[in-house]
């Protein structure tokens, strides 16, 4: 019989990182809602949450490197919007954070969960933010939830 090991969704004694964009404010706030939700619906205290606002999604991966390196969170979750615009920066931007949040997750060892909505429109990153497509936010939480107890049980 092969072992099975999962993550449970539990946040108690747990510290979660929070990197978040102010860039498209609007939209980064709304996932920072669902994310304090989901964290604090799973047992994880206030004060065990650290969030770091950023000026721009880019900036997310060097901010999440710090938390990640610090040794003072279990999970780090990084959130903003890039919204597509009349230029290829939309997806400059998009691809380098997240190739940067991918890399951070694998060079500290910590569970960096990729909760950056990319979208073509502000409405499509509003849907994505809480209203017909759930809230990324949430599911980034989530996810770093379960990662961090996973981890815990590899270790």
């Amino acid at each position: 019989m092969s072992k099975v090991v999962e993550g449970n969704l539990r946040g108690d004694d747990l510290k979660f990182g929070i990197v978040i964009s102010r860039f498209n404010e609007f939209v980064s706030l709304r996932l920072r809602a669902g994310a304090m939700d989901c964290l604090r619906r799973h047992g994880t205290d206030d004060e065990d949450i650290t969030v770091a606002w950023v000026p721009g999604a880019f900036d997310i991966p060097s901010v999440a490197k710090k938390m990640g390196d610090s040794g003072k969170f279990d999970a780090v979750v990084c959130l903003g919007a890039v919204i597509r615009g009349a230029t290829s920066h939309f997806d400059l931007v998009a691809a380098e954070v997240a190739k940067g949040v991918a890399h951070v997750g694998m060079q500290t060892g910590v569970p960096t969960v990729f909760g950056v909505v990319t979208a073509d429109n502000l409405e499509q990153a509003i849907e994505r933010a809480g209203s017909k497509s759930g809230n990324r936010g949430w599911d980034a939480a989530r996810a770093a939830l379960e990662l961090a107890d996973l981890y815990s049980k590899l270790d």
